[in-house]
């Protein structure tokens, strides 16, 4: 190992050591008093979101392997909290880094990756694995490929990974062991993650993964189709693919459920309410499915837990999920999930 590898291997978990785990947050649901709801707050990693621990096995991932080394361009096709997490780390270690974004991404998440110096370079959603690709290659550069490493470059056997972290937080609740863990898909590490651990350490949990519109992960999961695409590119910052990503991994997960994206919306406005805080369109898209099974578990009179992430922060979506301009000029009525959302609260039942 070369001594600037090394040097770069030790920023980064020198970085790790001065970061404290995130927090699990109980959500008060008075209507189902048997039933506890938890929340793992992502966004308190240093940049803000869920794959802030994604970004950093990259790097790890690529600097171990000897793809990346002083002086390397990084190249990432992103929706933006990828890209965003990526530019800190190639900041870190003094990297060059471009962030091949679609069209349509926030303007805070644009700010954001430039604030750590990073570039953006705005394509099709259906051209950013492409377009990154020859970047890559014109650059001399280390193209990172979310999509295809994500479900590998994490230790899902432990090793202070978020599932590990997500079951020693619990050790002390009432129901311990949650009956549910619920994530959404991007590249389908997270879900790939949470699905083995579970596994490999014999829990009764069950994991459920909650697919927007615009999405071919669902059908992906019924039909194992990998020649699933779509035209329309997902709604959810972050979340559903056009395509089936190389990281998907369908035999960890128990159960998909299809949110409508009206319904993640809905549910992000609802949960201000409760939280007192703003939260991105994922982690809508992730608690509707959450309340789903909730309700579920009400109607059939059982006791427990369930599990669901809070993936980012919603100051990043003022000028679209938070906007009602927005929302009509994209055809988004909230206003019929939000009294079925408030039903829910209420009584337990969606």
């Amino acid at each position: 190992m070369n001594d600037w590898v090394h040097w770069a291997i030790e920023r980064i978990e020198a970085d790790f050591q001065r970061s404290a785990d995130t927090h699990l947050i109980q959500v008060e649901i008075p209507a189902l008093a048997d039933i506890d709801l938890y929340l793992k707050d992502e966004s308190t990693h240093p940049t803000g979101n869920l794959k802030h621990r994604l970004a950093r096995s990259l790097f790890l991932f690529g600097l171990c392997n000897g793809w990346i080394t002083e002086g390397t361009p990084i190249i990432e096709a992103s929706s933006g909290n990828t890209a965003v997490s990526e530019a800190y780390f190639a900041r870190l270690l003094g990297l060059p880094f471009i962030a091949v974004i679609p069209e349509q991404t926030s303007r805070g998440k644009i700010a954001e990756i430039e604030f750590y110096g990073g570039e953006c370079r705005a394509v099709s959603p259906c051209d950013i694995y492409r377009t990154a690709a020859e970047l890559a290659r014109s650059l001399d550069g280390h193209y990172m490929d979310q999509f295809t490493f994500a479900e590998r470059v994490t230790d899902w056997r432990g090793n202070n990974n978020i599932a590990q972290s997500i079951f020693e937080q619990m050790a002390r609740e009432r129901h311990p062991v949650p009956d549910w863990i619920v994530v959404t898909a991007g590249t389908g590490g997270t879900s790939a993650t949470l699905g083995r651990y579970i596994r490999y350490r014999r829990h009764s949990s069950r994991l459920c993964v909650a697919d927007p519109d615009h999405s071919v992960f669902y059908d992906y999961y019924h039909s194992r189709n990998c020649g699933l695409t779509l035209d329309h590119a997902s709604n959810i910052e972050g979340i559903g693919r056009p395509r089936v990503e190389p990281s998907f991994t369908p035999g960890v997960i128990d159960e998909m459920i299809k949110v409508p994206d009206a319904a993640s919306f809905a549910t992000l406005h609802c949960l201000e309410n409760v939280l007192g805080r703003k939260v991105g369109g994922s982690t809508g898209t992730g608690l509707y499915a959450a309340f789903e099974l909730m309700s579920r578990m009400h109607h059939a009179g059982q006791a427990g837990s369930v599990v669901a992430m809070l993936c980012d922060k919603g100051e990043r979506y003022l000028d679209t999920y938070y906007n009602p301009e927005w929302l009509a000029e994209h055809g988004f009525d909230i206003q019929p999930w939000r009294r079925r959302i408030e039903r829910f609260l209420k009584t337990g039942k969606l």
